[in-house]
């Protein structure tokens, strides 16, 4: 699949923090999004416990089955240091040659990660949008920033994650009495679309099958390669 370059990779952080503010008008976060989708595709990255060395990992499931119907990994080095709020540089040039690996295009990205709900306004769900022009969403297993009331313990209990008097996620019940994820939209979908794609894809744990999928082929991925 075509993944756009709309710029070189940073070496410093004020490099880095100059691309989220060149890409973030680009991004749609007020459109309803997809409400159908019949594929989408899980991103997550491994790292060796003893230092930058990382596999990527992409996953595409038929969203009826919830099957793997293609996927892709890349093994490397971390792309950046780690610097808060510019995670997502480590990340990002795996993840897009994974993407590129694709010959399907599908209808969301679910990233392991943040989108809006991130200090800048720009986490690796926006940065993923941005670049692909595909719907995206951030699925976070531990909130960033921000702060929520305990959503109800039923499936489907949310409540809204805000920072600084603006919401930028939603903290969602997957599953009755087990501690919730934290939604939030990257490109090209509404809050509640990405929370009832999220939930739909959640059938019987607590995070998406796209996350569960990707996190267990970077996985192997990462062993096979040591």
């Amino acid at each position: 699949m075509d993944v756009r370059e709309l710029h070189a990779w940073p070496d410093t952080p004020q490099e880095a923090e100059a691309i989220q503010d060149r890409l973030r008008p680009m991004l749609d976060l007020g459109r309803p999004g997809p409400q159908t989708i019949r594929t989408a595709a899980g991103l997550d990255v491994a790292y060796d416990e003893d230092g930058d060395r990382l596999a990527a990992a992409v996953v595409v499931l038929d969203t009826a089955t919830l099957e793997v119907v293609e996927e892709s990994t890349v093994v490397g080095t971390a792309a950046f240091d780690y610097v808060p709020g510019l995670f997502a540089f480590r990340e990002l040039p795996a993840l897009v040659e994974a993407l590129r690996k694709l010959t399907l295009v599908p209808d969301l990205l679910v990233s392991d990660g943040h989108g809006l709900a991130h200090p800048r306004r720009f986490g690796l769900a926006c940065h993923l949008g941005a670049l692909t022009g595909l719907p995206s969403a951030g699925v976070g297993k531990t909130r960033l920033l921000g702060s929520y009331d305990p959503p109800g313990d039923d499936r489907g209990d949310a409540s809204p994650l805000v920072d600084r008097g603006e919401i930028v996620g939603r903290a969602l019940r997957t599953q009755a009495r087990i501690k919730p994820v934290f939604v939030s939209v990257g490109h090209r979908i509404d809050l509640d679309t990405a929370c009832r794609h999220v939930l739909a894809l959640s059938p019987r744990y607590r995070l998406p099958e796209t996350t569960r999928q990707a996190d267990q082929l970077c996985r192997r991925a990462l062993r096979d390669a040591t």
